[in-house]
């Protein structure tokens, strides 16, 4: 009877997690300890085997070869790297054309802390990196102690010794390895149990591309440059990375497939002829290790995400900028992806809050980014060590085949790939009615909404403008229709917003009823002082220096950050704000003049500022002006209604005002009452659960259990209905809350 391959029992592992994950659906993540706990085991012989291998291999070298062995890492490492690039330049064009926009992310204004290559590299202590898993510290001591080790005349005992440690360590690994079916499906159980269908749809486009660029660099690219310049044959590289790539992308760690890359491409080495063999199998020990610590091609091949992010949220990667994403993009990468993502994308000036979708993708594309550099360090190592062993060999006939066929190839994935999105990935602009369907999230609405500015109030005299609210019985709150996301109408004509739900829940706790009443922008101070036709006025108002004097203000609810909105096609003009200076016939648009026109004509003393009373007016006449001042996070809502435009936060300019609510001058009391509440709804979460709702656009209900076949298909360990619970579901599926 034939026995299965480690390669089969793998494949078996994974497919029955995806089924076991699709069937009990996120009840699988009860299995992700022991995914969790094969991935530790694996790793427990890494760092080690970094330690021994590095001094191991660059022992049995001579000064000669170490220093061929250096140039020729860094010349294919740099070739294979150029590869990736070209792909991250091409797959773009495969994206369909979108119209988008986003809610605001607090990210977009959050400086990125640089990347110390120095600390990262050089290990003070080699012990406490080996202690932190700092893997680029502790491969430069190895390096270090290997390359003294050339230099050593009696090292054969120590290196005899070596040789014993890494036979160990290569026992340790084959026998967790052995485990790698029971490990990979419970992995691959957990992930295919909680990653949710609404997350696929949005990425496709990101998933797909980036699925292409990696076959095409995995399956064709690198092994045929190996076959093209080596004795091996295209099926040898395969069959010596079958078992890793499948275990690389299983598990998504690529520490743990390193021993076992490392004897696979040995064994190739061992199948050749005797000649110069032992040491080419040396420098696969040396090449793997030192190899790893630099970007490897999946990693340079998640660059594709940049002009993704900014295809997704409609700022794409101009062609211009392509050279720096690559050259930025790359080195910032040398630290890692966790630092040097968010720091390119802030740089091109695409919501850094994207890189919590590049997260999302991770339980997908981390895992063939890791394949691919399973490829990659495969590929490194095969070429450099056949150098050393003087196999390698100049074939021009051979590579200009490979060449041409690479180019149809090329042509014809591209192709492909985008008629495949073009037909499949839906282009109608959808986020407009994202923000016009946005409900109330804690505090509904049940005060009175008029469309009319109110008549004056009756106050009695000597009778506190706190004390007449409580006579009357009703708060008078003077709304602005226009401030969106703090007070609007959404579709189904309800005034909804961020002060809306705030001051709902206020009069709930007054307990008092309220009274919603559009004001004039131009007469607010009279409409709070004069003619006292209301007790405060909402719609996310700045407290300007000017608004204080005429007005008396509660405490801050929130710090806005002060932007430019305009069209698409003119953002860079606006990166910077000492950029004004060179914009002729420059006219701008502000919602508050004194203090904005201030701001902008200290800069650029020729500019036209001119005072509107809604940026409804803005977006309606766009010849009019080149640009609108306002909060960062009022324009993100405003471009998801007209997304060609777009936020721009100069560099040079990153300004703060604070937004309260406006009193009467008189309303000290009031003041004092509202100041406090305020405080303690920053205190218990209120103002960062509506923060999150209506500023950032994401809801704080919690999401539905993910579909899977054993409840929803087969009706299996669903809970007993109850009328809340049909009510609630209703309204989930008609996109409402339950009355």
């Amino acid at each position: 009877m034939m026995r299965l391959s480690l390669t089969a029992w793998i494949l078996i592992g994974l497919g029955l997690g995806i089924f076991t994950g699709i069937f009990i659906g996120e009840r699988a993540e009860v299995l992700n300890p022991i995914g969790t706990g094969f991935i530790r085991l694996l790793q427990m012989a890494v760092l080690p085997y970094f330690i021994v291998s590095l001094p191991l291999g660059f022992g049995r070298l001579s000064f000669e070869e170490a220093k061929l062995l250096g140039v020729r890492l860094a010349g294919f490492s740099f070739l294979l790297w150029m590869l990736g690039i070209v792909l991250v330049l091409l797959l773009p064009l495969t994206f369909p054309m979108i119209q988008s926009a986003n809610f605001f992310s607090a990210n977009l204004v959050t400086p990125n802390q640089p990347v110390d290559f120095v600390e990262l590299y050089i290990p003070a202590n080699p012990f406490r990196s080996l202690s932190d898993a700092v893997i680029p510290g502790v491969v430069v001591f190895g390096i270090a102690l290997g390359v003294a080790l050339i230099g050593v005349p009696q090292k054969k005992q120590l290196l005899t010794i070596l040789d014993s440690l890494a036979d160990a360590l290569g026992r340790i690994t084959g026998f967790v390895v052995r485990l790698t079916p029971i490990g990979v499906f419970a992995l691959a159980a957990s992930a295919a149990g909680t990653m949710t269908l609404e997350d696929l749809s949005r990425l496709q486009v990101y998933l797909i591309a980036y699925s292409v660029g990696a076959a095409l660099l995995t399956f064709w690219l690198v092994p045929m440059l190996v076959a093209s310049l080596t004795p091996f044959r295209y099926r040898d590289v395969l069959r010596a990375t079958r078992d890793p790539l499948v275990t690389g992308f299983t598990t998504g760690n690529l520490l743990v497939v390193l021993a076992m890359l490392a004897e696979n491409c040995k064994q190739l080495f061992q199948e050749q002829e005797e000649l110069s063999r032992g040491r080419a199998e040396s420098v696969v020990d040396v090449c793997l290790p030192i190899a790893f610590t630099f970007p490897n091609l999946g990693v340079v091949l998640l660059l594709l995400f940049i002009p993704f992010a900014g295809w997704f949220t409609g700022n794409p990667v101009e062609l211009a900028d392509y050279p720096k994403l690559c050259l930025l993009g790359f080195f910032s990468f040398f630290g890692s992806v966790e630092i040097g993502l968010p720091f390119v994308l802030q740089q091109l000036r695409i919501p850094t809050d994207m890189f919590q979708l590049h997260v999302v993708t991770l339980v997908y594309i981390g895992r063939l980014a890791t394949m691919l550099a399973v490829m990659h360090l495969a590929g490194v190592s095969l070429l450099t060590a056949a150098g050393n062993a003087g196999w390698l060999r100049f074939r021009p006939k051979r590579l200009t085949m490979f060449a041409g066929v690479t180019v149809v190839v090329l042509i014809a994935c591209v192709g492909a790939t985008r008629s495949i999105l073009q037909t499949t990935v839906d282009q109608a602009y959808s986020k407009d009615q994202v923000i016009a369907s946005m409900q109330s999230i804690q505090t509904e609405l049940n005060g009175k909404v008029s469309r009319d500015i109110p008549e004056p109030l009756e106050i009695p005299a000597d009778t506190s403008v706190l004390q007449s609210i409580r006579e009357r019985g009703v708060l008078h709150v003077g709304y602005d229709p226009g401030g969106m996301p703090f007070s609007f109408f959404n579709r189904e004509d309800q005034l909804v917003g961020f002060d809306v739900e705030m001051t709902q829940a206020l009069a709930d706790e007054l307990g008092v009823s309220v009274e919603y009443h559009p004001y004039d922008k131009g007469q607010m101070a009279e409409g709070l002082n004069g003619e006292r036709r209301y007790d405060m006025l909402i719609g996310g108002l700045f407290a300007t220096t000017r608004r204080v004097e005429k007005m008396l203000f509660s405490e801050a609810y929130l710090d806005l950050n002060l932007s430019f909105i305009v069209p698409d096609h003119r953002k860079h003009q606006f990166s910077r704000f000492t950029n004004l200076r060179s914009i002729d016939r420059l006219r701008i648009a502000v919602l508050e003049r004194p203090y904005f026109g201030a701001w902008i004509q200290n800069t650029a003393p020729e500019a036209e500022v001119v005072l509107i009373d809604s940026p409804q007016e803005f977006f309606d006449k766009p010849d009019n002006y080149d640009a609108l001042v306002m909060s960062a996070e009022a324009g993100s809502a405003w471009t998801l209604l007209y997304p060609s435009y777009s936020v721009v936060v100069p560099d040079d300019a990153h300004l703060k005002v604070s937004v309260g609510y406006p009193m009467p001058l008189e309303a000290k009391r009031l003041q004092d009452v509202v100041s406090r509440w305020i405080e303690l709804k920053k205190n218990d979460g209120t103002i960062d659960s509506l923060y999150t709702h209506w500023i950032e656009g994401q809801s704080t209900k919690n999401r539905r259990a993910r579909w899977n076949v054993m409840t929803d298909l087969l009706g299996w360990g669903k809970p007993e209905s109850t009328p809340a619970t049909v009510a609630k579901e209703g309204a989930d599926e008609a996109g409402e809350p339950p009355s």
